[in-house]
């Protein structure tokens, strides 16, 4: 994190001088013979160097780590422990940057900005690796080295080894003892700084937990930790009891759909291949569960709408349950791709999908139901977007309000009296979140619904009519969902 106290500039200079040549470092001399480069990575260790290459897209190309790497360990014929590896060292990487970049800015005497990107790339997994790892800090370092050497020879490999050895020196509690804010005077500041959260997300949190606010520590750890696998069994095929048996998962808690799995690449399981299953957060299951258990005055049509449908997820579900109650699903998705996305997702569903713009659709008033998965800052979902936290800035909020709001206002112009729009978003913030649901029911007369009544079974949900989910209570991504229902 870049508030971080830092030590005086008098660290390595290895970086710099091997651009010229490969003995200007302050590393203890390595009688290692030099080795040539070799782009291709031969002879480099294989889930490392996958590892760092994910990292190297996330910075390079602003690419999202969960979408590289499954295909590239694919590419690579990577499997096992080795894919195994590779996962937990490029996610692990991409959630501790800010703490890491801290510890290395210390190690090396300088800021990370004037690092250059391939090895601050490696300098990341090297010191994720020694920080929160069991890996043997020899493994660690020599490994990393020999990514730098392999690529740009030993100049700059000698500076990534110096750095990582003083990275060794200590431990992350000691790290974080001597670079964190002080747990007294800033504990926000101090959570954020120990889970790798930036300040302003944490504080985000903690607002949202309003009175329980003392749990912030348990969410930010659980935001912190690998997520299980959550896997949906779409309606009309397949029991979630028998995708549990097929898969060696387990049942999840409060979705009748959900299965719950430890890990590996849900990929390659042969109902998600046969399109009997797919991935999907438990939450986002209860958000389209909820809306089509809501109560709505006068008889249900069957016309049922999801305006922000892309990737699909959630229009599949529903358009599984609507197959089953004899209703019909109208799907919007302003984007040509993603609309593809929603159309291979539900093929085979009754599910009609509109490329177009959910603010003014096009489409007759007179749904029964409508679902505005809004655009968000997807703050609730970064444990299952590892690099999302350090892109993310609060100057995002105000921009995405005002497409949320517009959202929800065309929703409740296209729903009939009687009928229930359900809104939900996966950020907990809460000008994202209430704040909406309130200007909404202000301005359009609407009226709210106790929300949590359509999520029956799921515990500490909230005191408000909403529902708010959290990883550490429900070990789902931290959802929030509000049903209002036009008066008749």
């Amino acid at each position: 994190m870049t508030e971080s106290r830092r030590p005086s500039r008098g660290g390595p200079r290895g970086e710099n001088a091997g651009r010229n040549s490969g003995n200007q470092n302050t590393r203890r001399p390595n009688n290692r013979p030099r080795q040539a480069k070799r782009p291709d990575g031969a002879g480099v260790d294989k889930p490392r160097l996958a590892a760092r290459d994910v990292l190297r897209a996330v910075r390079e190309r602003d690419s999202y780590a969960n979408l590289v790497l499954p295909a590239l360990l694919r590419e690579r014929g990577i499997d096992g422990r080795d894919a195994a590896l590779a996962t937990e060292l490029t996610y692990g990487a991409c959630r501790a940057q800010g703490l890491l970049d801290a510890v290395i800015s210390a190690g090396a005497g300088r800021p990370v900005d004037e690092i250059d990107g391939p090895l601050l790339d490696v300098l990341r997994l090297g010191a994720y690796q020694l920080l929160r790892t069991r890996i043997g800090s020899h493994a660690a370092v020599d490994t990393s080295v020999d990514l730098v050497r392999t690529e740009f020879g030993s100049g700059r490999a000698g500076f990534v080894n110096a750095v990582l050895r003083r990275v060794a020196e200590k431990s992350e509690d000691e790290w974080i003892a001597q670079l964190a804010p002080d747990a007294v005077r800033d504990p926000v500041g101090h959570l954020s700084f120990r889970y790798a959260h930036p300040v302003w997300i944490a504080q985000a949190f903690a607002d949202a937990l309003g009175p329980d606010a003392a749990e912030l520590e348990q969410v930010l750890a659980a935001d912190d930790a690998r997520p299980a696998v959550h896997l949906v069994a779409r309606p009309g095929e397949i029991s979630a009891e028998e995708l549990a048996l097929i898969t060696g998962g387990e049942e999840g808690p409060y979705s009748p759909y959900a299965v719950h799995l430890d890990g590996g690449d849900p990929g390659l399981l042969e109902p998600v291949r046969e399109g009997l299953a797919a991935v999907q957060d438990e939450g986002s299951q209860l958000v389209a569960l909820a809306l089509t258990r809501a109560t709505l005055l006068g008889e249900d049509g069957g016309r049922w709408l999801d305006l922000c449908a892309g990737p699909g997820g959630k229009a599949a579900l529903l358009g599984a349950v609507a197959d089953i109650e004899g209703a019909r699903v109208d799907a919007v998705e302003p984007a040509e791709h993603r609309a593809d996305l929603v159309r291979k997702t539900t093929r085979g569903l009754p599910v009609t999908v509109h490329v177009a713009d959910g603010r003014d659709p096009g489409l007759e008033p007179g749904y029964d139901r409508i679902l505005v998965d809004a655009p968000c800052t997807g703050l609730g979902a970064l444990r299952r977007r590892p690099e999302a936290r350090w892109r993310r800035k609060p100057t995002d909020v105000t921009e995405l309000v005002k497409l949320q709001r517009e959202l929800l206002a065309s929703a409740i112009s296209l729903v009939r009296p009687g009928g229930v729009v359900l809104y939900s978003t996966c950020s907990p913030h809460l000008s994202e979140t209430v704040a909406v649901v309130a200007d909404a029911v202000r301005r359009h007369g609407v009226e709210p619904l106790d929300t949590r009544e359509f999520v029956p079974g799921v515990p500490n949900i909230g005191a408000g009519q909403g529902v708010q989910l959290w990883p550490h209570r429900h070990g789902t991504d931290a959802m929030f969902m509000a049903a209002v229902r036009k008066p008749e």
